[in-house]
């Protein structure tokens, strides 16, 4: 899970390196394709019968869609903003998916939990300070990444305990990057040189970062793992200085912090529930 982290804000930092040159579209495009093809290496070469068959297909195309969906958004908001900025905003996505889980699953959320989220959101405010000579409207669209994000968790959850791993991996694979060749008639530009290898490794990341992930969760509950998660800001924050040059400031720091602690804090109060829920079975 730490490895993942590290993995996918190499991700992150190719994708916004490759803006300066490259088109966006073509970026995101790049990676899905390359992760696609790794994928379909994976596919030929793993055991077992049958492994594109699928007992959600509808879902299937779904995920696909919500995270080439949070890609993009969060692509564009990285041209504008720094990697620490967009990297905690993302990290609300715990929080929509506690909200979410309520809404739209009806699983129950109790009076903390749903407090948590609510100090979350303050969180993000302080991050994004609406109405002050800082905010960014590309911000916006760091949210929509996490709102598609944290979409696509919900459902993952869905399929996550009827396919094989290696099956929903590529089915994200192929209807994203299905999706990903909508905009390339307005927006296509052939990589040069360097950027050839910026492709590359997005794509690489993108596959290993969520192998990894699978394998992570094959090995320890997701209640383990989900406090790991919040290490990529670190990553990120190391990245935006050192490769762009970009020192987060002190409000944002803040706001990070608070974000990070309520998303703890509802992984917290999700173990004790299971610990109760089990103790009374």
């Amino acid at each position: 899970m730490l490895l993942s982290m590290a993995v996918f804000t190499l991700l992150d930092t190719a994708g916004k390196y490759a803006q300066f040159t490259l088109d966006t579209f073509t970026s995101v495009f790049g990676r899905y394709a390359v992760a696609l093809a790794i994928t379909c290496v994976i596919i030929l070469t793993s055991k077992g019968d049958a492994p594109l068959n699928t007992a959600h297909p509808v879902m299937q195309v779904l995920r696909g869609l919500l995270l080439v969906a949070s890609t993009w958004c969060n692509f564009l908001a990285m041209k504008h903003l720094s990697l620490t900025t967009t990297s905690a905003i993302f990290f609300t996505i715990p929080l929509m998916v506690c909200a979410l889980s309520a809404l739209v699953l009806g699983e129950h959320v109790g009076p903390r939990r749903w407090m948590a989220v609510l100090v979350g959101f303050a969180g993000v405010l302080i991050i994004m300070r609406p109405g002050s000579m800082d905010f960014h409207w590309a911000m916006l669209l760091s949210l929509c990444a996490s709102f598609a994000g944290a979409l696509y968790n919900i459902a993952t959850r869905r399929v996550g305990g009827h396919d094989r791993a290696e099956t929903s991996l590529f089915y994200v694979g192929l209807f994203g990057t299905l999706a990903a060749t909508l905009p390339l008639p307005w927006h296509w530009q052939m990589p040069q040189g360097f950027e050839w290898l910026l492709v590359l490794i997005m794509g690489m990341a993108g596959a290993g970062g969520h192998l990894m992930l699978i394998q992570a969760h094959r090995l320890a509950p997701a209640s383990l793992l989900a406090p790991f998660i919040y290490t990529q800001i670190v990553w990120m924050t190391l990245a935006s200085i050192i490769v762009f040059n970009q020192w987060p400031d002190a409000t944002t720091l803040l706001g990070a912090t608070i974000v990070v602690a309520a998303g703890i804090y509802v992984w917290h109060r999700e173990r004790v529930r299971a610990v109760t829920s089990t103790s009374a079975i």
